[in-house]
């Protein structure tokens, strides 16, 4: 059964549960990190600018966000919100880091070797502190920037845009041994894995496109494919904008199971909780945060 948790929220992304029962959330079209009580008040952590977008805790306790750097707004007549394309002049997103104490950021990574960042959207730490990234890429008119997967250190010593092209590359997650990357890309509606040989290291033997990758499963018709979580069971769940629903994949591949949200912006997942089979739903349109019961704990990330 879905229960609400908050509410109020200007595009809630990039969920993080705390000990406690806290929750954190960007808000993307509020352009902020936000706090959410456990009796579901709402606080301010930082005021960031731009878009930020996933979200995730770093091994030295602060906050990384990718910050795709502003989207522009639709106002739905159901007073709902979308984000649209934006404009021509918003300025490339970075990698922003927030301590959580005193919610003073800083710019992490604003570039690669090789282009600015056009849309970076969501990441996931891996075992040896450094962290995976996706850049969805941007819409400039006429012309659209594809996306990328990028790998990253946390001091600053290195980053590399390790896959391109993805079109739209969205949600990331890790396997439960760390040894499968996964990659959702939004309009294909496609999930992608790939076998890691090393920290931040692809083997391009273990998958059968070009890059690397292999494909897990497919969203159906209007099932676009979000940001992720993967549980204790293995399963990648992935928000799915279009029909509004989180997309259960099996490890193994094949159809996922469908459990509905009724936001057609859905747009992420994490696990939390005691026993964290609790999960938590960022409902864009509505600007929500939901619950849902899950039939197993979700996967432990690394730092949390």
């Amino acid at each position: 059964m879905m229960k609400t948790f908050a509410t109020g929220l200007k595009m809630p992304e990039g969920p993080i549960a705390l000990a406690g029962g806290s929750l954190l959330v960007v808000e993307t079209l509020g352009r902020k990190l936000s706090r959410i009580a456990p009796d579901g008040r709402v606080s301010t952590v930082a005021e960031l600018g731009g878009g930020p977008n996933g979200a995730a805790i770093g091994p030295d306790g602060r906050c990384y966000i990718c910050n795709n750097g502003g989207f522009g707004q639709m106002d739905l007549p159901d007073g709902g919100l979308m984000p649209i394309e934006a404009p021509i002049d918003t300025p490339p997103g970075s990698i922003q880091v927030v301590d959580l104490e005193t919610g003073i950021f800083e710019t992490l990574y604003a570039h690669s070797e090789a282009t600015p960042f056009w849309g970076p959207n969501d990441l996931v730490f891996d075992n040896d502190g450094g962290f995976w990234f996706t850049d969805f890429g941007r819409d400039r008119g006429r012309v659209r920037t594809r996306g990328s997967v990028y790998y990253a250190r946390i001091d600053g010593s290195e980053i590399r845009e390790v896959v391109h092209p993805v079109d739209g590359a969205n949600g990331i997650g890790l396997s439960p041994d760390g040894a499968t990357l996964y990659v959702a890309s939004t309009y294909e509606g496609h999930l992608l894995q790939f076998r890691l040989s090393a920290p931040g290291v692809i083997d391009p033997a273990g998958g059968h496109a070009p890059n690397g990758s292999s494909l897990v499963g497919r969203g159906g018709p209007g099932q676009y494919l979000d940001s992720l979580a993967v549980d204790s069971a293995g399963r990648i769940c992935c928000a799915s904008p279009g029909i509004g629903a989180v997309l259960v994949f099996p490890p193994e591949g094949g159809t996922p199971e469908v459990v509905p949200t009724g936001d057609f912006l859905t747009t992420n997942i994490c696990f939390g909780g005691p026993d964290r089979r609790t999960a938590f739903v960022t409902l864009g349109s509505s600007g929500r945060v939901v619950t849902f019961d899950w039939d197993v704990p979700g996967l432990k990330l690394t730092y949390e």
